[in-house]
């Protein structure tokens, strides 16, 4: 599963794990990714989104019509 939000685009932040010592290796920090499934009652179906925790707060308070309306207006494909 890709570790990519379908509504805000958020993707994992790379960066540096500092030691105790200072030294610096390479980690990332994943989004709180989850997969939901969505009642689409305009089409009488399902539709299954990978989502942050944000996102998902972003549905609940615009709708997932809206949401959805949006993301076919940036071309994504549902």
């Amino acid at each position: 599963m890709s570790r990519r939000c379908d509504v805000t685009g958020a993707e994992p932040s790379f960066g540096n794990a500092v030691s105790h010592s200072h030294r610096r290796t390479r980690r990332r920090w994943n989004p709180n990714v989850q997969s939901h499934r969505f009642w689409l009652p305009t089409e009488r179906r399902w539709v299954r989104l990978t989502l942050t925790a944000k996102a998902l707060k972003t549905v609940d308070r615009r709708g997932i019509e809206s949401v959805v309306a949006q993301m076919r207006a940036r071309g994504v494909r549902i």
